[in-house]
């Protein structure tokens, strides 16, 4: 796709000719010449034709990876990314939020079993360590693409919650459908670098930038229903908090 895309370099400019070539295929995306999906030559063609050196290819391939502009598939090679999925800090589930955006939201559910809770997640819950609560790891795909990796518990008996159901319809949703009124809930929202089994599952490279989130939701009656601790991909995911003067 690059083949068609005119790159003009300026080698007597104190810019480095990674962040020229980085500029322009940005400026590309932003007027549509790339849309989303686009593939771009590999390196070894696009050092080939700018006759610049493979690690400088490489250099602007990563800045625009880390800009959240492109995005490697193994197997597939370097794209243009797909609509960055903008989230308002309401108390709604991600599944919720991506079908209202017509995000085409999927679930592959990792683990679901009951467990004895440990003291932190007793105290957040409510219980009394070691007692049964459940736990369940989940894998958020957008459009096709992984975005979250979701880890939540609940007090054991709140909900029937099976695979199946989770894979279908979001756990706010399945919990609104049980009878639960989850009313208000305290959240955390922080960064760090993406783990090796982050990476693998989240389809990233190891240490890329990971939103974070851990929240705890409280029923009608202020009893903690659910807690969350999860990680969402920065390149694909941003959240958007309007403020108020009071």
């Amino acid at each position: 796709m690059t083949a068609n895309l005119a790159i003009d370099l300026d080698r007597s400019s104190p810019v480095p000719l990674y962040f020229q070539v980085a500029e322009q295929i940005s400026e590309a995306i932003r007027r549509g010449d790339l849309p989303p999906g686009s593939r771009l030559d590999n390196e070894i063609l696009l050092a080939d034709r700018l006759g610049l050196s493979r690690p400088t290819i490489r250099q602007a391939i990563q800045y625009l990876v880390d800009k959240g502009l492109l995005v490697r598939k193994r197997g597939v090679g370097t794209q243009v990314v797909h609509g960055q999925v903008k989230r308002s800090v309401e108390l709604t589930s991600l599944y919720d939020d991506l079908r209202r955006a017509g995000q085409e939201p999927a679930t592959r559910v990792l683990s679901l079993e009951s467990l004895p809770a440990e003291e932190e997640i007793a105290a957040v819950l409510g219980v009394p360590p070691g007692t049964e609560v459940l736990r369940m790891e989940r894998l958020r795909y957008a459009g096709g693409e992984p975005l979250a990796l979701l880890h939540n518990w609940l007090p054991s008996g709140l909900a029937p919650l099976a695979a199946e159901s989770l894979q279908e319809r979001g756990l706010y949703e399945l919990l609104r459908s049980a009878g639960v009124r989850m009313r208000v809930a305290n959240q955390r929202i922080g960064a760090r670098a993406a783990g090796a089994t982050e990476a693998r599952l989240l389809d990233e490279r190891r240490g890329a930038p990971l939103l974070t989130m851990v929240r705890t939701t409280y029923d009608d009656q202020g009893r903690a229903v659910e807690h969350g601790s999860h990680v969402y991909r920065a390149s694909h995911y941003s959240l958007e908090v309007t403020l108020i003067e009071r």
